[in-house]
């Protein structure tokens, strides 16, 4: 592909990350020149760093999304405009692992009951057969791409043996077994947490419904840092309502901020947290070094990494 790069704009909704200033700096010394821009000025760009969608960008030659997850992007008018889209898939594997490992570790040493607890300034220990360890659980993981990967590698160094859904059940490293997605329902029959990571397509719409629910352990709990879709959201509440699920820790939600009167705020087995789980400090620094990398490719005239569309 030819992109004549002079102009690349770090679209001001990247503020929900990091500083748009952060990554302008540590841009500064490409060839193109890196600016903070707005709706209106992203247009005049030839390139645009973004984690939201404006219809503006039709008129750059090449957008680059700062999370992996490409869901809000309109393939077919990309297409239709000649845009070049990448994302950031591949900087996300050991930060949403630590954070799903924090999620696992707070259901198993109940430390989400003691934060809790803290705030009503309760002395109240949990009873003696509440608490658990790692090692022996099982973690089926919905999805075994970057995301997958990167909490097979880090739950797994816990003890937890790591069964994986993928289209196929060809073997994949880091797993100890691996099921087709049309054996999901035997995969996630015997797990104590069933952690959801699959990007969100017409296909995983949903995939975690009621069905599934159902089908898993009563005392096993859902983790979804994937995309607030791919889980029922109703049919979640009515489980964990009815205790046909122990309970859930949810990055993300079918409508995002969760709305205030969401009863998924006042469950005691439910951890909340608002679509943060792959933050770091270096965030920027992780996706400024794919916008780097493609950048250096377009002037050798290869092709970038991560193309979407």
């Amino acid at each position: 592909m030819t992109v004549d790069l002079e102009r690349i704009g770090v679209h001001e909704s990247v503020e929900r990350v990091f500083p748009p200033d952060e990554l302008r700096s540590y841009l500064q010394d490409l060839p193109p020149a890196v600016d903070i821009v707005d709706d209106a000025a992203a247009a005049d760009c030839d390139a645009v760093v973004t984690i939201a969608y404006r219809e503006q960008f039709l008129a750059c030659d090449w957008i680059h999304s700062i999370q992996a997850g490409v869901d809000r992007f309109p393939f077919g008018d990309l297409e239709d405009h000649g845009v070049v889209l990448t994302n950031s898939t591949g900087i996300h594997d050991r930060t949403i692992g630590e954070t799903v490992a924090g999620y696992l570790l707070a259901f198993a040493r109940r430390l989400h009951r003691h934060v809790a607890n803290q705030q009503e300034r309760s002395w109240n220990r949990p009873a003696w057969d509440e608490a658990f360890t790692l090692p022996g659980t099982t973690a089926c993981v919905v999805g075994t791409g970057t995301l997958g990967k990167g909490v097979a590698n880090v739950v797994g160094s816990l003890g937890v043996d790591i069964v994986g859904v993928r289209r196929s059940a060809d073997p994949v490293p880091g797993f100890d077994e691996i099921y087709a997605t049309e054996d999901l329902l035997e995969a996630v029959a015997d797990a104590d947490f069933v952690i959801v990571t699959v990007p969100l397509t017409d296909d995983t719409h949903h995939l975690v419904d009621e069905t599934i629910l159902e089908t898993m352990r009563e005392d096993a709990y859902l983790v979804n840092v994937a995309r607030g879709a791919v889980v029922d959201q109703s049919a979640l509440i009515d489980a964990i309502e009815h205790n046909v699920v122990a309970g859930a820790a949810l990055d993300v939600f079918e409508t995002e901020p969760l709305p205030e009167e969401s009863p998924l705020w006042g469950m005691d087995e439910v951890i909340v947290t608002p679509h943060c789980g792959a933050f770091t400090r270096d965030y920027f620094r992780d996706a400024g070094d794919i916008v780097r990398e493609n950048v250096e490719r377009l002037e050798s005239d290869e092709a970038v990494h991560n193309r979407v569309v």
